[in-house]
């Protein structure tokens, strides 16, 4: 039967407005949240190029262990505040916050230092992007739909980073330090699907200041006897400036740009685009290190450039859950 056509009235009119208005928002927060999820990784691939360039010159317990410092210093004008006024809350959820510290704090970040001992940043990068396979395992085992387009970009992205890694030929040999990546890895993709089970009501910047307070505190002791059994290292200009960035813009900024941005788009397509880390850290590798990038690279970034391309893209008019 068709439908004869009719005025429409104020009330629909107002519902198609908010639906419109709604559609828009939904927009806005994914190009936000994809712009932070870039943000946080290209600031992240640098810390690769400065955790290799420390390796023979800081111990790396207490390189993570001065980062965390001067990220704390970095965010108690911002934070310390926010932190103290929800005490009782942060307490509340100690357990939370102790369990993500660990992750994203204490041993993750010093696993990577580790890793810099014995194998190069582009291999650090490169490996770091199995990551995003963890972030949307998680969220699919809590229920959540991938969509194909999503899952395909992961496949795709995904299969370069392994051409990436094997050096095209599917037989990778890894080093002892390739292996400590793949352990930071998975502490990176299980602290980033944690995320997504923050109590909502914890503020971002006490979350932050939290977690960064807690992790430093579980680095004490490591630190405490790394420097009686190998003792500290020399503060100048070569080892203070690395230090200044992986603890100011690779932390405070970082971290609180991903978090941000899982919050928003989600711990999965944020993975997606945690792909192009090891397309930023070869670039950086080879114009701060010099470590080698040939044609089998370049062809591979390209196929991690179009899986992230296709996994971050949306459906017009799709909306955000």
């Amino acid at each position: 039967m068709a439908v004869l056509d009719r005025p429409t009235t104020g009330a629909e009119k107002v519902a198609a407005g908010d639906a419109g208005a709604g559609g828009r928002r939904a927009g806005n927060g994914l190009g936000t949240g994809l712009a932070l999820a870039v943000l946080a990784t290209v600031v992240w691939s640098g810390s690769f190029v400065t955790s290799r360039a420390l390796h023979d010159s800081v111990p790396p317990i207490q390189h993570a262990f001065w980062r965390w410092i001067i990220a704390i210093a970095a965010v108690a004008p911002f934070a310390a505040r926010s932190a103290w006024r929800q005490r009782a809350l942060l307490r509340t959820h100690l357990r939370f916050l102790l369990l993500a510290a660990l992750l994203g704090v204490t041993v993750y970040n010093t696993l990577v230092n580790q890793a810099a001992m014995t194998t190069s940043a582009g291999n650090m990068g490169m490996i770091m992007a199995a990551s995003p396979v963890l972030m949307a395992a998680y969220e699919r085992l809590g229920g959540a739909r991938l969509g194909a387009r999503r899952v395909t970009g992961t496949v795709v992205a995904c299969a370069g980073v392994l051409l990436l890694v094997s050096k095209g030929s599917l037989a990778p040999d890894f080093t002892a330090g390739d292996l400590w990546v793949v352990a930071a890895a998975v502490c990176f993709g299980s602290y980033s699907a944690l995320l997504r089970r923050r109590p909502a009501e914890i503020g971002g910047p006490a979350f932050l200041f939290a977690t960064f307070v807690l992790g430093a505190l579980m680095l004490l002791p490591v630190f405490l006897v790394s420097l009686a059994v190998q003792g500290g290292f020399e503060p100048t200009a070569a080892t203070v400036s690395p230090l200044l960035y992986v603890g100011v813009v690779s932390s405070a900024v970082a971290f609180f740009a991903w978090n941000k941005a899982i919050a928003q788009i989600g711990a999965a397509r944020a993975g997606v685009i945690y792909y192009l880390q090891p397309v930023c850290v070869a670039l950086l590798s080879y114009a701060v290190l010099g470590e080698a990038m040939g044609r089998l690279q370049i062809a591979c970034m390209a196929l991690i450039l179009a899986g992230v391309a296709l996994g971050s893209a949306t459906r017009s008019g799709s909306r955000i859950r």
